[in-house]
């Protein structure tokens, strides 16, 4: 029995079953055997061993050239190898991963007829070209290699330019070749950061291990942020230290990618959207924002849940999954890249040159394109090939064009001659001008401009321009005209004479004209032209009214300069005495019309300024009013009364009696005395002038006595007192 059981066992020793899956890349084993028990009965017993299997290796290549509007296949050539183990997969993805123009490039299967088991999708938004089974099946490696080689690229654009990376993988992941990383964006509608951390941590992508996505150049920035499914959550936060934003998973951890608020800067690369971050609330993750708000693809700094608004531009919608670059992990070759460049060339403009010559035109195209030189800019026959062209002798502007093999995007470079102009003609070889100051010149050839100098040759130029105004100019001098034309010199310069004239030296003056007279004025120079303002010509005129008057005084040519004579003339009058007020010995002098130009006196011979005098005497007086310049003046008497404050009547020649001085100038004048009683002692007239201290021939004690003068009925009457002494 135990023979027979042996048997048994060597007969089925293995029976395999194979369950493959492309998410663990294993397969199952299940083996069988026979055991014998102890009643000779016999069991089977099922055992289960995990192999490994090896992910494909993809190759591919293709790097071409170009030309928008036609269609190129993506590689020239395509291979997957793969575990034996495993024959097919899900399907292949061919995304345009760097370069990509939306709306204007595109992929696709060029014979769909010979892949009758595949189908398409094209993906505008993401740049992605899926080709998946018809069926739902696993496709075949050998079928999707056929296809991939069959997958054409076009771009409908005239004049599209640069270079186009095609990813091929065989995982849904986008692939960036750049970084030879995996990017996935995992829809989940309201997950918080820490959510989304965890999960994308968890996670794993034909072995690599998954972390929210650090985003290190513009590259990833557009894969990731234009080029994805939808938006969400990456891996950048300032939760540790506010406003300094570190990447916080996968290998980047620690790495700090900015510095500040809106307004900070970064030491590596970022790429938030305007106005972020914000740090409106608790705002410390970041957050690739809602299309449509501000820039496409940006970064936007969120609080862990984010917006809690169902719907909201600010509600996470997911997160983005970066596979690759974790310690200990090799790249996977599920993946391969392949170009095209649009080619593109850059030309050198050449130095124009003068009159007529040859040119050297040179140009590099990308990628080592064919250079083709052609005179005009689409279709004809090339002038010559390579890098370099020597033209003909040409005298004219002439355009030639650079094709890199692509007619329809030539670009052109113009060989530029320029003519040398005519030696410069002067609007005026000779100008002058009257004293100093600027002057305007004019100059012109028949073409370019005009340079201006201080010397016949050499020096710099002082100024461009077809006219010139000088800076200001004190002494004759030379300038000299030069023509340009954008390099092209006439060496030949034409001068300009430039002569100051010292113009007639005038003085403005101030004329008194005397009232009811005439006054002349006189221009200063003699042997000039003259023109006065009220028409007259002579050298002198005679005016009999205030006034501003002007005279032009011009040289004898040739230097006819002119000069401006202004004679203010002031009409002064002659003064007439109003009245003249006396008190006691000061007398105010007063008139009909004040003057500044009067002047006073009460004694005919001192003068004064001002019309008040102190200490005249008394008796009759003349008060002088004259114009200072000579044009006349008036007088006036009055009286000034002197009223004694004591008298002695002792007979010693001194004092003997009281009189009031200038009292005869008044022949009605009567004063009365009185006594401090009030009793009538005198009174005084033009019969008796004086009192002698008597009262009916007695003399009068010492005493005060009081006195009224009366003038006459105009005049005031006059009051006051004095004392007698014995």
């Amino acid at each position: 029995m135990k023979n027979a059981n042996f048997l048994i066992t060597l007969i089925f020793l293995f029976v395999l079953c194979f369950s493959q899956s492309h998410a663990n890349e294993k397969i199952t084993l299940f083996n069988y055997s026979f055991v014998e028990k102890a009643n000779d009965t016999v069991k089977s017993v099922k055992t289960k061993k995990t192999v490994a299997i090896a992910p494909p290796v993809i190759k591919a290549t293709g790097d071409q050239l170009y030309c928008p509007q036609n269609t190129i296949n993506i590689v020239t050539d395509f291979s997957i190898t793969h575990d034996p183990a495993e024959t097919g997969t899900k399907g292949v993805y061919i995304q345009i991963s760097s370069g990509y123009s939306s709306g204007l490039d595109q992929l696709a299967l060029s014979n769909p007829a010979a892949h009758l088991n595949l189908t398409t999708s094209w993906d505008s938004t993401a740049g992605k070209l899926s080709i998946t089974s018809s069926t739902g099946t696993d496709v075949l490696y050998s079928d999707l290699v056929d296809a991939v080689k069959d997958v054409v690229f076009t771009n409908s654009f005239a004049s599209a330019s640069g270079t186009r990376t095609f990813s091929i993988t065989i995982g849904n992941a986008n692939y960036l070749p750049s970084t030879q990383h995996f990017y996935l964006f995992v829809p989940s509608i309201g997950i918080t950061w820490t959510s989304a951390r965890d999960a994308a941590a968890a996670s794993t992508y034909y072995g690599l291990k998954g972390y929210l996505a650090t985003i290190l150049s513009a590259d990833e920035a557009k894969l990731i942020g234009e080029q994805a499914s939808g938006t969400g959550w990456i891996g950048g936060s300032d939760a540790e230290t506010e406003g300094v934003w570190k990447w916080v998973t996968g290998p980047e951890t620690g790495t700090i990618f900015w510095n500040g608020a809106a307004n900070g800067s970064t030491p590596n690369y970022a790429f938030w959207n305007t106005g972020e971050p914000n740090q409106q609330g608790d705002e410390d993750y970041a957050h690739i924002t809602q299309p449509g708000v501000g820039i496409r693809g940006s970064w936007n700094d969120l609080s862990n849940t984010g917006s809690l608004i169902p719907g909201d531009n600010y509600q996470p919608k997911g997160y983005v999954v970066e596979y690759g670059g974790s310690a200990g992990e090799s790249p996977l070759e599920i993946a391969a890249s392949t170009k095209i460049t649009i080619p593109e060339a850059t030309v050198l403009t050449p130095n124009p040159i003068c009159d007529s010559g040859s040119f050297t035109l040179t140009a590099t195209a990308t990628n080592g394109a064919t250079i083709s030189w052609y005179t005009q800019a689409n279709g004809g026959t090339a002038v010559a090939t390579g890098n370099s062209y020597a033209t003909p002798i040409i005298s004219t502007t002439t355009t030639y064009y650079v094709d890199t093999g692509c007619n329809a995007n030539r670009k052109s470079v113009t060989a530029v001659v320029n003519k040398t102009p005519n030696t410069p003609t002067v609007a005026s070889a000779n100008v002058s001008r009257c004293g100093p100051g600027s002057v305007t010149l004019q100059a012109s050839s028949d073409v370019g401009l005009i340079n201006w100098y201080t010397t016949s040759s050499g020096g710099t130029s002082v100024f461009t321009g077809n006219t010139f105004d000088t800076p200001a100019i004190t002494s004759s001098t030379v300038y000299y005209a030069e023509a340009s034309n954008n390099g092209c010199l006439n060496s030949t310069r034409t001068p300009v004479n430039i002569k100051i004239y010292t113009p007639p030296v005038v003085t403005d003056e101030t004329v008194v004209l005397c009232q009811f007279k005439t006054a002349t004025l006189d221009a200063g120079i003699a042997g000039m032209t003259y023109l006065w303002s009220n028409g007259a010509t002579s050298q002198t005129i005679e005016v009999n009214t205030a006034g501003t008057y002007t005279v032009d005084v011009t040289s004898p040519a040739p230097e006819s300069c002119t000069s401006r004579k202004t004679v203010i003339v002031e009409e002064h009058e002659i003064p007439q005495i109003d009245r003249i007020d006396v008190e006691g010995t000061r007398a105010i002098i007063y008139l009909k019309k004040e003057q500044s130009y009067f002047e006073y006196s009460v004694d005919g011979s001192n003068f004064q300024d001002s019309n008040i005098f102190y200490d005249v005497p008394g008796g009759l007086q003349t008060a002088y009013v004259r114009e200072k310049g000579g044009c006349g003046g008036t007088a006036k008497n009055f009286v000034v009364l002197v009223f004694p404050t004591f008298f002695t009547p002792n007979n010693d020649t001194y004092n003997d009696v009281w009189e009031v001085t200038g009292m005869e100038n008044y022949p009605q004048a009567q004063v009365t005395i009185f006594d401090r009683y009030g009793k009538l002692i005198a009174q005084l007239s033009a019969s008796r002038m004086s009192w002698d201290g008597t009262f009916n021939q007695s003399p009068l004690p010492a005493s005060d006595y009081w006195y009224a003068l009366k003038i006459d009925n105009n005049h005031p009457i006059l009051r006051g007192h004095f004392s007698l002494k014995r």
